[in-house]
């Protein structure tokens, strides 16, 4: 297996964890998101209802980044791997970027809207920005192959 399919491999698992975790196990994921304190509050299922949403999202990224996984002849123009590669990191740092004001908040007043580094969200915030590394090296390397 050539780096590149492992890459977009790993992409897909990922992507394919991201689906269950926050669209069949949305339950748990509000859990994760809201306070014990506040899972009365008559938002919550609206909250469960946006996680399944982002888990939509998180399926197509997977069913992308799997199939490119598993078809190495599909894409071979260096330019075409590098722009594949350069969206998997935007779709990866987005998820990454948007927990830096939540943390950067829970550091400052010790009040975050949940807990990004602790648990299930420590471990999303970590993989999400190590592929937004992989994938952006990936797209450099592929792209000065061409």
């Amino acid at each position: 297996m050539a780096i590149s399919q492992l890459v977009f491999f790993l992409n897909g698992l990922w992507f394919t964890a991201a689906f269950v975790q926050f669209s069949l196990a949305q339950t748990n994921t509000a859990k994760i998101l809201v306070p014990r304190h506040l899972r009365d509050n008559p938002l919550v299922p609206t909250v469960k209802a946006s996680v399944a949403f982002l888990g939509g999202m998180n399926l197509s990224l997977a069913a992308l980044a799997l199939f490119l996984a598993a078809g190495p002849q599909l894409f071979q123009e260096p330019a075409e791997q590098a722009a594949l590669f350069a969206f998997l990191a935007a779709a990866n740092f987005s998820q990454f970027y948007f927990n830096i004001p939540i943390l950067m908040r829970g550091l400052r007043t010790g009040d975050a809207v949940w807990p990004v580094l602790k648990g299930p969200m420590l471990r999303i915030f970590v993989i999400d920005g190590a592929l937004t590394i992989i994938d952006s090296a990936m797209a450099m390397m592929v792209g000065l192959q061409g």
